[in-house]
């Protein structure tokens, strides 16, 4: 009898300090680890985490083997050996409580990060090719998803926040509003490879790459000194604010004294007795760089004669404008407002009215990108008793050219940053073993695109360095054709950029999709992503996958000058040819540095340029334009990247 209550006792108390355990230890894991998620293979995976426990077990089924670790400041960590793709399996927790990861994959994982066109989803904004299709045939369990939140941090962050509580299988259900490059490209690599494919997904549309950047990183060039001080200090903050400021006023006080609408700071072109007959028209609503003012940057001044028949109330006039605007009424000042995204409702006060004819001016100033009066049928005047459109032809005058003034003032705020989404999007998941990378980012640094000829660079080597993976595969988008096509070669800092970027090939393990054949002069979000991700799956392919694969169009590698032809020679150049037709897209410039259109053709697989305008050539240009249309390519079918000859300094080369 005493035995046996000896028995019962000891039982209890067991009970009771496993219950005791169960209640003092909670384990927690960090979002990324979590049921549905994929570890990369045939690697050492650190697995983390936090417990108030003394000690940690974690057993994983692949291959029944137990990991003991003792929990130091609440926190702890393993690494464990992963085999060769597979799955599912299980990783089981056991600080006291036991927590069991359910549905886990073993297969390959890839970082998919940069800006709008790598964030835009299969469906919600982006609504790509085809989409309604490719979300009723998303049916992929064995690739799985990781959504990041849009988050910025002054310092480096310890966890991730994602979206739907960590990782999803893909399905029709979780596609939709996940990265359509991201997808298509593991949808290739897994039909050709059947290896579980995990995405991790990163982004945020209109960032810089110095966002992305670490700050440790950045202070190596100097070129953000200030702002990751600034960062660092409420005193330093405000002190580049109030420069930031001062330096805004005496810069837009220049661009008002630029500014030919402007006379003595008296709106001229505003008044209603001023003579616009010489003036050319434009329909609006639209951006002004797709109706004759392409890669224009600056004032436009917009008028339009209204016929009105009722004056005894006010009226409203909506619209949308890139990036700031002022409003006249018959001369009479109404407002302005700025902000690209603003939608603007102007009251427009019954005593500035009169019946017949009245006279509306719109001065827009539009400092980057996309500019001008837009939106749709909103673009109205309304009273309670008369609605008149505005759509249509308006005559406008450029005020000022802001290639006439120094370069305006710039403060770099939120997730822009410095550093500020790096801290907040990419340091929480350096520990995570992952594959490769793979980037679209650059439309927001065109401006600053030779600046981008160490920045790329800098952000690729950084992250290598972070990861702990010297020879990271690092797999990006060259910037897609876009704006207004020119009829004469020019300057362009969208081919600028895409120089920056086929210059980042120098590095190892790097990997470029040129997609100047697939973009849309009038969208800087092409809806076609199955192409973009289906070529960067194929650099994947051929470089880490050892598959025979077609994976670039040809890329510059020399050229020859002999009398008035020169001789350009290209990696890349089995079956060189035009797509269609005729070579285009190249232009020549003698030492004058005046390019002239030329003609091309391939001669033993290489292109031999020439122009009756330039009898002694010194420098050649392929697709130098921001919506290009040369038609190089090889015996992939693939684009030829753009690419230039000469050193000579380009538009973009003081900016910073």
């Amino acid at each position: 009898m005493k035995k046996q209550f000896f028995k019962k006792t000891m039982l209890l108390l067991t009970l009771f300090i496993l219950s005791s355990n169960a209640v003092n230890a909670t384990v927690s894991l960090p979002s990324f680890f979590t049921d549905n998620m994929v570890l990369q293979q045939k690697s050492a995976v650190p697995f983390w985490g936090e417990s108030d426990a003394k000690s940690v077990s974690i057993t994983t089924s692949w291959d029944k083997k137990t990991y003991k670790t003792n929990v130091e400041n609440g926190k702890w960590k393993v690494v464990f050996k992963t085999p060769v793709y597979g799955g599912p399996y299980t990783i089981t927790i056991n600080d006291g409580t036991i927590k069991t990861l359910n549905n886990i994959l073993i297969g390959e994982v890839w970082l998919c990060s940069g800006q709008s066109n790598m964030e835009m989803p299969v469906e919600g904004w982006g609504k790509i090719n085809n989409y309604k299709e490719e979300i009723a045939n998303a049916n992929y369990p064995q690739i799985r998803l990781l959504q990041a939140e849009h988050i910025e941090s002054t310092l480096p962050l310890s966890t991730l926040k994602v979206q739907h509580d960590g990782w999803n299988v893909c399905s029709h259900a979780t596609i939709a509003d996940f990265s359509a490059t991201a997808y298509f490209f593991a949808r290739k690599i897994y039909n050709e490879k059947k290896i579980p494919i995990g995405l991790i997904h990163s982004s945020w549309g209109g960032t810089l790459i110095e966002a992305w950047t670490s700050s440790g990183a950045l202070t190596s060039i100097h070129d953000f000194d200030a702002e990751i001080q600034a960062m660092k200090s409420e005193v330093d903050q405000q002190a580049l604010l109030k420069k930031y400021n001062a330096d805004m006023t005496v810069w837009e006080k220049k661009l008002t004294d630029s500014d030919e609408g402007f006379q003595n700071a008296k709106a001229i072109w505003a008044t209603a007795s001023f003579d616009d007959s010489s003036w050319k028209t434009m329909p609006l609503p639209a951006f002004f760089e797709n109706k004759g003012l392409s890669n224009f940057d600056g004032v436009v001044w917009f008028r339009k004669k209204v016929n009105i028949t009722t004056t005894n109330a006010d009226f409203i006039l909506s619209y949308l404008a890139d990036d700031d605007d002022m409003i006249w009424f018959n001369g009479n000042y109404i407002g302005e407002t700025k902000g690209y995204n603003v939608e603007r409702h102007y009251t427009i006060p019954s005593k500035f009215l009169k019946k017949g004819e009245n006279i509306i001016t719109i001065r827009v100033f539009d400092g980057a990108g996309n500019g001008g009066v837009y939106g749709d049928e909103n673009f109205t005047l309304k009273s309670g008793k008369e609605t008149i459109s505005l759509a249509g032809d308006w005559k406008y005058n450029i005020g000022a050219d802001i290639k006439d003034l120094p370069a305006k003032p710039y403060l770099a705020q939120g997730q822009n940053r410095p550093s500020a989404i790096y801290n907040a999007m990419i340091a929480p998941l350096i520990d995570y073993k992952i594959k490769g990378v793979i980037w679209y980012q650059g439309e927001s640094n065109a401006e600053r695109a030779y600046q981008y000829q160490k920045l790329f660079p800098l952000l690729i080597n950084d992250w290598r360095e972070r990861f702990k993976d010297k020879n990271l595969p690092f797999f990006f988008v060259q910037l897609a054709n876009y704006k207004q096509k020119k009829e004469q070669p020019g300057d362009s800092d969208w081919a600028e950029l895409r120089e920056a970027q086929f210059k980042a090939l120098k590095l190892s393990n790097t990997g470029m999709t040129v997609t100047t054949d697939i973009g849309n002069g009038e969208d800087i979000h092409p809806k076609n992503k199955q192409d973009v991700g289906g070529r960067l799956a194929s650099i994947a392919l051929a470089k880490v996958y050892n598959t025979k694969i077609d994976y670039s169009g040809p890329l510059y590698k020399s050229y020859n000058i002999k009398g008035n032809t020169v001789t350009v020679d290209f990696d890349f150049n089995k079956n060189i040819k035009a797509r269609d037709d005729t070579l285009k897209g190249f232009s020549i410039a003698g030492s004058d540095q005046k390019f002239y259109w030329a003609v091309a053709k391939v001669v033993n697989g290489k292109v031999e340029v020439y122009a009756q305008e330039v009898p002694n050539p010194v420098a050649v240009r392929y697709n130098w334009a921001d919506n290009p249309d040369g038609n190089l390519t090889n015996e992939s079918g693939l684009p030829a990247s753009s690419f230039r000859t000469d050193v000579w300094a380009g538009i973009t080369q003081e900016k910073k």
